[in-house]
């Protein structure tokens, strides 16, 4: 009582009128601060100090909500926004706007009862934390007061938590085991107070143990069924608690009242993977369970049980041999007990004779192939795991069993929800016994594959003649369904189909080829991609448009079943520009156009010119292979050539030249021979200093004629001609060129020049002084430089006699008649350096 009466007087307090009082006046409300969401309240204003502007107004947020002359105003308004409102007053002088006084107010709701009341202490140490539902927002600040009593004393506690839905407060005080405690929760505001109904407990009852430790599982005895699960806990707790389940399930097993803190279980399934959990809670039957602890493991593995559905495929291959091919599915993990690591095929022949060993293969696939002679076996199948082999499941094969006919009328019709639905009708007049059906199916991409390993399928007994397939299935994705009944577990005669779960039309147009042939064009195409097909391709269509008439495109329709990638069209125009494209369709719709490809067919008229030219061809190159044709042809060629062309050449042989260097190859043939073969290989020559002195033997001037003279009268003459020569015996006699200092480079210096110098002579000794102006003094001047090539003239003789040339007419100097000024030989001439190019030698 005490409690409800404090709480009742906070909101007397909070009811009050509420006044605001300023400088230049003051500012009220009818209502306390808090106020109801929805209700009225009266605002009042009064200016107490004389002001020159007597007109005042009440603002809300800054919108005028009235105004009047004077000193007071009021004003009534109703309260639709949750929240805090700001009410202002005002005066209004011309623009201005000076402020009087204000007043907040809130408004909300009152608070709603406090619900759900629950506390609750972590272990035996901890500390009580209680909670509750708020209950509705009130949108203004309220007051949450906790009172916890034990019938003798009364402790408050304020709550801190700022949440708006459920109050959360931390007691922080030590409760006993002995003791009943009472919690009530009030809520208060300025618009109400509630309070909670009264919560009753012992501390037995809110206590949460904490979850067990250390859970372990044992095995009894190796067995894959049979365990016994054990956990610690170090709390005085008295009860527990066991669930388990495969941790594929859903569904718990549960095991109470447990006073124990060990277990034992049974009937397990072997090789599964288990979840464990154990909780525990100080009392018997009352208090708060611990949370789970939780503990997974593995059974071991078993002995696998059940037999395998096994059917087979038999093909001969010639009058002695035939192949064998067997299926089965693996067993489900029931069944299986254990990772299959193998599976075991024996082959055991029938035979009236001493039956020979029986042949044992192994595989880890689901089936195996294996060619056999032509006779009747007995094979059996096992599966094998860590612990053992499966029942052994056995078939005969009967070499008799010829007519096994299909199943009639397969059809597969879309589920639409990655499904398919496969019907069919049992095959008529069956010469022996079915036992079952066996419907496969696969994603046409893996249809001409030669493994198995996209291969689906499902085993029906003889009385089903449907089934859905679900298993691997897409949306837009086309399938291969086959269908063949089992005669005593080998497959018959198949019928096939195709079916969808979900299609839409082609994404793109096939790859399209086109090549003319006599009257028509062949059109083949390669296959959309898998991906975009999207479905069953039912159809495709040919578009055949002339490119140089505005016309509409020729369709050509072909089903797909009759398709094989390869249409030809016929009757096409000759000398016509085609342009062709294709589609696919599906029965969602038409797809888009592929690429687009031209076909021309060549005219007959462009054949027979081609034709022609070819004949005449072939005819000339036959004419002109006949000599007398050929003579014929050459003569009448010759008409209509200009004169040049049939003027005869003169023979290079017979020039005075060719005589001359025929004269002279005997002096060559003095000089050594590696300079003469060397030529061709002659890259730069090196330079070489070269002396060379003439010695005079007799007082006898030199009679060649000079080109430049220099007249008694002081002017200079140029004649235009050539050094003429003396009497060979008496030149000979008396100047002789003595190279007094060569350069020696060894042997690496593969061009020697047989002739470097020709003989200068000059007609009169006096002439020398004057020469020898323009030439560099022998015994002074020892620059080292090349000797120009215009300065030496190849000697020409003008006589009928050029039996006494004295030097070698292939001079590897230019020869020219136009000289710079030449000199006399009276004297020594040396020469200090030249640069001798061999290439002049060529040829």
């Amino acid at each position: 009582m005490f409690f409800k009466w404090i709480v009742h007087l906070a909101v007397w307090f909070l009811v009050q009128a509420v006044t605001e009082k300023c400088q230049k006046g003051n500012m009220s409300s009818n209502t306390a601060s808090q106020v109801l969401y929805g209700s009225n309240i009266t605002l009042s204003c009064r200016l107490t100090q004389h002001e020159r502007c007597n007109k005042i107004a009440i603002f809300h947020n800054g919108s005028d909500i009235k105004s009047i002359h004077g000193t007071e105003i009021s004003t009534d308004i109703s309260v639709l926004d949750y929240g805090r409102l700001v009410f202002t007053c005002k005066l209004l002088c011309d623009y201005t706007k000076k402020l009087i006084c204000g007043i907040d107010i809130e408004s909300g709701n009152p608070p709603d009862q406090p619900t759900n009341v629950s506390c609750i202490q972590f272990g035996e140490d901890g500390n009580p934390t209680c909670r509750w539902d708020k209950g509705r927002f009130t949108h203004i600040n309220t007051t949450y007061m906790l009172q916890l009593s034990n019938g003798t004393d009364i402790f408050s506690f304020l709550e801190e938590n700022v949440n708006n839905k459920y109050g959360l407060l931390d007691l922080r005080k030590k409760l006993n085991f002995e003791s009943t405690y009472t919690a009530v929760v009030a809520a208060s505001n300025g618009l109400g107070s509630a309070f909670s109904q009264p919560l009753t407990f012992m501390l037995i009852d809110i206590v949460k143990p904490r979850s067990p430790t250390d859970i372990t599982v044992k095995f009894d005895n190796n067995s894959a069924t049979n365990c016994t699960i054990l956990w610690q806990d170090q709390q005085a707790t008295q009860r527990f608690r066991l669930r388990y389940r495969p941790i594929t399930s859903q569904q718990w097993t549960m095991v109470n009242w447990l006073s124990t803190r060990r277990y034992s279980l049974h009937d397990l399934k072997p090789h599964t993977e288990y979840e464990f959990q154990v909780s525990c809670r100080f009392h018997p039957s009352r208090g708060i369970w611990s949370d789970w602890s939780t503990f997974q493991t593995r059974t071991p593995e078993a002995v696998p049980v059940g037999l395998l559905d096994v059917w087979y495929v038999m093909q001969d291959i010639d009058s002695q041999r035939q192949t064998v091919t067997l299926f089965w599915k693996a067993l489900n993990e029931s069944k299986a007990r254990g990772k299959i690591l193998h599976y075991s095929v024996t082959f055991q022949e029938e035979s009236h004779r001493s039956p020979k060993a029986a042949e044992v293969n192994t595989t880890t696939q689901t089936h195996y192939a294996k060619v056999i002679p032509m006779m009747n076996y007995n094979i059996t199948v096992c599966a094998h795991n860590s612990k053992g082999t499966s029942p052994p499941t056995s078939i005969s094969t009967h070499l008799n069993v010829l007519d096994l006919p299909p199943p009639r009328s397969v059809f597969a019709t879309s589920k639409g929800n990655n499904s398919i639905f496969v019907t069919w009708e049992p095959p008529s007049n069956p010469s022996s016994f079915i036992n079952g059906y066996v419907v496969e199916w696969v994603r046409r991409r893996h249809r001409n594959t030669s493994s198995r390993h996209h291969l689906n399928w499902i085993k029906l007994l003889a009385s089903d003649l449907s089934t859905v397939i679900s298993e691997n299935i897409k949306h837009r994705a086309c399938y291969h369904i086959n269908v063949f009944a089992l005669y005593n577990n080998r497959a018959g005669q198949v019928a096939s189909t195709r079916g969808y779960s979900r299609q839409e039309a082609p994404a793109a147009g096939p790859q399209v080829y086109a090549t003319a042939e006599a009257d028509g064009a062949r059109v083949s195409w390669d296959e959309i991609p898998d991906h975009q097909q999207m479905g069953c391709i039912a159809s495709y269509n040919i578009y055949l448009r002339n490119k140089n008439a505005d016309v509409v495109p020729k369709i050509y329709s072909i089903r797909q079943e009759s398709s094989r990638n390869s249409f030809y069209i016929k009757n096409l125009q000759q000398g016509v520009d085609y342009t062709l494209w294709m589609t696919a369709s599906t029965l969602a719709g038409e797809g888009p156009k592929g690429n687009e490809q031209p076909v021309y067919l060549e005219s007959a008229s462009e054949w027979t010119f081609i034709l022609s030219v070819c004949i005449f061809i072939v005819i000339s190159i036959c004419m002109c292979s006949v000599p007398c044709i050929n003579k014929a042809l050459c003569s009448l060629f010759s008409i209509f050539v200009p004169q040049w062309y049939s003027k005869a050449i003169p023979d290079p042989a017979n020039s005075s030249w060719a005589k001359k260097f025929t004269s002279v190859n005997d002096e060559l043939s003095l000089y050594p021979k590696p300079f003469l073969s060397n030529l061709s290989s002659f890259e730069e020559p090196e330079t070489i200093e070269v002396e060379e002195v003439f010695i005079k033997r007799d007082s006898l001037a030199f009679e060649d004629q000079l080109i430049f003279n220099v007249k008694s009268n002081g002017s200079q003459d140029w004649q235009i001609g050539s050094f003429e020569k003396q009497d060979s015996a008496k030149k000979n006699s008396e100047c002789k060129p003595l190279a007094t200092s060569i350069a020696d480079d060894g042997d690496n210096y593969g061009c020697q020049l047989p002739y470097l110098y020709k003989k200068l002579i000059a007609e009169e000794t006096e002439q020398i002084q004057t020469i020898s102006n323009y030439l560099p003094n022998p015994l002074m001047d020892t620059t080292v430089n090349y000797l120009p090539s215009n300065v030496l003239v190849s000697t020409v003789e003008n006589n009928e006699d050029n039996s006494e040339l004295e030097y070698n007419s292939i001079s590897v100097f230019p020869t020219t008649s136009l000289l710079t000024p030449v000199f006399s030989c009276g004297g020594n001439l040396t020469l200090d350096a030249i640069k001798v190019d061999c290439n002049s030698f060529k040829g």
